[in-house]
């Protein structure tokens, strides 16, 4: 399993989603609630609704919270209608950046997503002309603590998962998408500890960015990442862990 520096980006997000756990809360609850407006409210008949409610149980939200946010998407109780939108543009330098959301109001959040874009030296493209850079994965952290490299890394094969890679105090799991779950279950089946599991759009090749620019490519996710209507921010950039590691302070 061949290294990527783009796996230094993992310590970075994962902090920034620590940090704001009220967020997370309110972008898993609109994902539930999404899932099962789309998919029905039965999770073993419902992928999707599967997933977010198993990332629901990993934040460790209220039972009845998820029941609510289930109910409300299935029709069964009141509440605000979302749906899915992308948008794709290009960051400094070239780097491709992939945006996923779920909005009440695709005007509202259009315009403050061209905002950010052009805020951050980047550009809002049309749909379609990044996508095709990108392919959905399975993402899957396992704190490293206590464990061993290699022996992990042969329960992670024997589970059937792509690629492997050390990020700081995390292994960053790579699977196919429709896979993620199936080795989720595997390395808990182990006796190994998951901290998150979660569907990613990962980049087929990166671009390389110094430190100037990727102090301005580091602003434009951030800001992303911080808008109420983005559910997650994909690029195709890589760094030298040193400047990542100076970057993020």
């Amino acid at each position: 399993m061949s290294g990527h520096s783009k796996w230094a980006s993992i310590k970075h997000k994962k902090g920034a989603l620590d940090a704001k756990r009220g967020q997370l809360f309110t972008r898993i609850i609109r994902e539930i609630t999404v899932a099962a407006k789309m998919g029905g409210s039965d999770p073993d008949g419902n992928p999707r609704l599967r997933l977010a409610i198993q990332q629901a149980k990993d934040a460790n939200m209220p039972k009845d919270t998820m029941e609510r946010a289930v109910k409300k998407g299935a029709g069964e109780l009141p509440g605000v209608s979302y749906e899915d939108v992308t948008y794709e543009g290009y960051g400094v330098g070239g780097v491709a950046v992939y945006v996923e959301a779920s909005t009440d109001n695709k005007n509202r959040t259009a315009a403050e997503i061209r905002h950010i874009f052009t805020k951050y030296a980047g550009n809002l493209g049309e749909v379609g002309c990044v996508g095709w850079m990108f392919k959905r994965k399975g993402q899957i952290l396992i704190p490293a603590e206590g464990l061993n490299e290699d022996s992990l890394m042969e329960v992670v094969l024997d589970a059937g998962a792509e690629d492997m890679q050390r990020a700081g105090d995390m292994f960053v799991i790579q699977t196919q998408w429709h896979e993620m779950m199936a080795v989720r279950e595997a390395l808990e089946t182990k006796g190994i500890k998951v901290e998150s599991a979660k569907l990613q759009m990962i980049p087929d090749t990166s671009i390389k960015v110094d430190e100037k620019k990727g102090e301005t490519l580091l602003k434009l996710i951030n800001a992303l990442e911080e808008n109420d209507d983005v559910n997650s921010v994909s690029a195709n950039y890589e760094m030298d862990d040193a400047v990542m590691e100076k970057l993020m302070g």
